[in-house]
């Protein structure tokens, strides 16, 4: 979701209402053979970690009935939507996607969390997978393992919710609706692809890379990080939970020291480089069920005044376009995984597809 999960907590705590308490995943791990990257390279087996709440249930002629596919941002995993301001927001009795109601499929995507990844050995040698090998393997872990041939809903934060304008074009019949958040459907360019290319950069040239068999990890991840920071940043939160520069240092100084040991150099690269060849632009029309898709005003990453959002999703038949206004309740990019500031939206989506 492109928010480090510091950072996030650090913004929840900040957020209002307490949350309910969401019931337990199940976690599992699922091998998928012969795995063919649009690139040309292939992999005999790639491990897809998948978290799952809730029962599968099928209507009378058979068919998934209440399955809900969740998507998470660049360098996450589905373990984010566990936290209690998302989980505990939307997965709990009474609210929009009980658990006790739906059957909430979190993955793992191919590159990050508990699937496989390039720092489990291959490193640069790893297949460079795109987005759409993403979706296709998310795809083939629904049919193949979990058994589910329909989904009630798929939505998505960030890289997720490029997934998710990606879903609705290439399985259009394959769900009842679509929520794509803090994203656009078009290709990556201007200031977001070359934010991007400084973080890839920032590594690559490094001389302690060593073309991915480094020994240690390389200094310009950090550089990397930084860039990651700012595109999550949100000046308005920011400068109220950092008022002096004691504070401000103190959050930086633990943000760093703690992203710096947990992510691997290789696994970054690829997880950015996944949206090189990103654009659903040219086949919007062919998105068959309803959508939502929202931003924040305050979000570096998708900035309003580009005016992409409203004008690409217009030329969805029944597509519909969310800015969220920025207040002291929203969090740059990271309000994506703040639901509290969105439920409304995604509830409303929810009932104009009940019939689809």
């Amino acid at each position: 979701m492109l928010l480090p999960s510091l950072l996030l907590a650090s913004f929840a705590a900040h957020a209002a209402p307490q949350p309910i308490q969401a019931p337990a995943a199940t976690e599992a791990d699922h091998v998928l053979r012969d795995v063919q990257f649009a690139s040309g390279e292939a992999l005999p087996t790639v491990r897809l970690h998948v978290r799952t709440l809730g029962t599968l249930r099928r209507d009378q002629t058979g068919r998934a009935a209440n399955a809900v596919l969740i998507l998470h941002g660049t360098t996450g995993s589905g373990a984010g939507f566990l936290a209690p301001t998302y989980a505990g927001v939307l997965f709990g009795p009474g609210q929009s996607l009980d658990a006790s109601r739906y059957f909430i499929i979190l993955p793992d995507n191919v590159g990050h969390g508990g699937s496989s990844k390039p720092s489990d050995g291959l490193h640069a040698r790893f297949p460079r997978y795109a987005y759409r090998d993403m979706v296709e393997l998310q795809y083939r872990l629904l049919r193949e393992k979990l058994g589910v041939d329909h989904l009630r809903l798929v939505m998505g934060t960030s890289m997720g919710g490029m997934h998710t304008w990606v879903w609705g074009e290439t399985h259009p019949e394959f769900m009842d609706a679509l929520m794509p958040l803090a994203s656009l459907p078009v290709a990556i360019a201007g200031r977001n692809r070359i934010l991007r290319r400084m973080a890839l950069e920032a590594i690559r040239t490094d001389p302690e890379w060593k073309h991915g068999e480094y020994a240690v990890p390389p200094r310009g991840l950090r550089t990397a990080l930084d860039i990651l920071l700012l595109m999550t940043s949100a000046p308005v939160a920011w400068q109220a939970q950092y008022p002096t520069g004691e504070a401000a240092d103190r959050f930086y100084a633990e943000w760093m020291e703690k992203r710096f040991a947990t992510t691997d150099a290789n696994d970054f690269i690829y997880a950015f480089d996944a949206s090189r060849d990103y654009n659903p632009s040219p086949q919007l029309e062919q998105i068959s069920a309803p959508l939502t898709a929202v931003n924040s005003a305050d979000d570096l990453v998708n900035p309003p005044e580009l005016g992409i959002l409203e004008r690409e999703t217009r030329r969805v038949p029944r597509g519909k376009a969310v800015v969220l206004p920025a207040t002291d309740k929203t969090r740059g990019h990271g309000t994506h995984s703040l639901p509290e500031v969105w439920k409304a939206h995604l509830a409303e989506l929810l009932d104009r597809s009940e019939h689809r």
